[in-house]
């Protein structure tokens, strides 16, 4: 059961995510998230390091797909800047959007990865797709009420994930 809540990978930011790591894992695409992972909560558009970090992803060949539970005027935006195609009220970690996603890329689950801020939607979603997970820590602490409580609860799962050793410390 602990399984479904430890991510493949744990890293400080998606700048610690090189290309090349990706591509010795086979990944195909990816499905992301948006606030907290990319950017913070309230950031309406990527900033150029943001946009050289794809095109490094773009170079292999990965192509991305973008899924938030977010409203579309939301995901739209920061998507259409990114070109890369969308999902948004995508109620994670249920399935539907995860497959939707898995669809978009032209992909299976054994080739895609998720990369996201948070246990409880990205990585539960993902690991219960079959995909190769990697968490973010969450690049701000402004949030949405519920999400700040989801916070609590997931890190006590950290904590026990790295007590029994599945989990690292990212740097």
């Amino acid at each position: 059961m602990l399984k479904l809540f430890c991510p493949n990978m744990y890293v400080s930011s998606i700048y610690s995510i090189h290309p090349e790591d990706l591509v010795n894992k086979n990944i195909k695409g990816i499905i992301i998230d948006l606030d907290n992972t990319l950017v913070p909560w309230d950031e309406k558009e990527p900033n150029e390091n943001l946009m050289d970090w794809f095109e490094s992803i773009f170079d292999k060949g990965i192509k991305f797909c973008m899924v938030s539970n977010n409203k579309e005027h939301r995901v739209k935006l920061f998507a259409d800047s990114l070109s890369i195609p969308y999902i948004f009220d995508a109620v994670k970690p249920r399935k539907k959007a995860f497959l939707r996603g898995i669809k978009i890329l032209g992909t299976n689950p054994s080739n895609t990865a998720v990369i996201g801020d948070q246990i409880l939607t990205d990585i539960l979603g993902g690991n219960r797709m079959g995909a190769f997970t990697i968490l973010v820590k969450p690049m701000s602490s402004q949030e949405f009420w519920w999400t700040r409580l989801m916070r609590k609860i997931e890190k006590n799962i950290i904590s026990i994930l790295i007590k029994k050793g599945l989990l690292e410390k990212p740097e």
